[in-house]
Formats: structure tokens, C-alpha cells, sequence
């Protein structure tokens, strides 16, 4: 197999990516701390959001998140009055967690205070190019990946 082309006109997205990704979570930390939340919790209570509610299994499933982490996560919210968990009436045994309203008014906040954040470091782009930014992202983490070396195969040994 031959070795990856050093051609100085070959542009590579992944480091790019990732120093934009890194950008974006230290300016998100940073305006999500002054209302006591964690990137991990705006996830979770945008789910709870959409969801109109879950079980506390439904909610770790769709975070991919063990049980366990899920129980601590939801002890951070709940301490905080922005979900509660109610047994669930069709079993006794689950718990259903939902939005507070105090969550829903939190969740808004942390939301335009994220806006702010984006548009900080992608303050260089014109509105157009940031849909068109979000809509090439959206489909790329939803696309399939393809190895090198299955392009290599398919291509042949210069594809890559």
C-alpha cells in the first residue's frame, strides 16, 4: 500500500474540524458555567425537551450513556429543579423524568447564550455559508464512512 500523498494542495477537513470543534466547546463551557450547566446537561435536557419526557432507561439509551452515569447526571438536574422523576403510572418500576418549567426557562437561556457563543466563532461566516456549514455537517455525521483502505480497493492505490 502506498503512502499517503504529501502534496501540499491536498486539503485535509479533520484538523480543521477538530480545532473548530474544540473552539466552540471552550467558548460553550464557558457561557454554559454561569448558569450551572455542563455540555451534558443541555444534551439531556434537549432531549427531555423534545421527548416530552422519558424514562430514565430511554434517556440512557438515547444518550448512549450507562444507567448508572445517568442516575448521577439526573441527580445534578434534579438538585437544580430543572427535571423530576415520577414513577410511571403504567410501571411502578420506572421512572419518568421530564422538563421543569424552571428546566424549560434554563434550557432557553443556555440555548441564545449558545447562539451568542456560535456566532463568536463563526462570526467569519456570512448566514448562508452557516446553513450551508450546518446542512454539510448534518449529512456528514449522518453518512456512512468508508475506510482508506476500502477506497484504496475500489479506486485503486492513488484514491487516498
Amino acid at each position: 500500500m502506498s503512502a499517503v500523498p504529501t502534496d501540499e494542495s491536498e486539503r485535509r477537513s479533520g484538523p480543521l474540524l477538530q480545532h473548530l470543534a474544540r473552539r466552540m466547546r471552550l467558548r460553550s463551557e464557558s457561557v454554559l458555567a454561569p448558569l450551572g450547566l455542563r455540555p451534558r446537561h443541555l444534551v439531556a435536557l434537549t432531549v427531555l425537551r423534545d421527548s416530552g419526557g422519558i424514562s430514565q432507561q430511554g434517556l440512557a439509551a438515547t444518550l448512549q450513556i450507562d444507567g448508572t452515569n445517568v442516575v448521577g447526571l439526573l441527580n445534578d438536574l434534579e438538585a437544580d429543579d430543572l427535571v423530576e422523576r415520577r414513577r410511571s403510572p403504567e410501571d411502578r418500576r420506572r421512572h419518568v423524568v421530564s422538563l421543569t418549567e424552571v428546566g424549560t426557562t434554563r434550557l432557553r437561556e443556555a440555548e441564545c447564550a449558545l447562539a451568542g457563543a456560535e456566532e463568536e466563532v463563526l462570526g467569519a461566516l456570512e448566514p448562508g455559508e452557516r446553513d450551508l456549514l450546518y446542512e454539510l455537517l448534518r449529512r456528514a455525521s449522518q453518512g456512512r464512512s468508508s475506510s482508506c483502505a476500502e477506497v484504496v480497493s475500489a479506486d485503486g492505490p492513488d484514491a487516498c
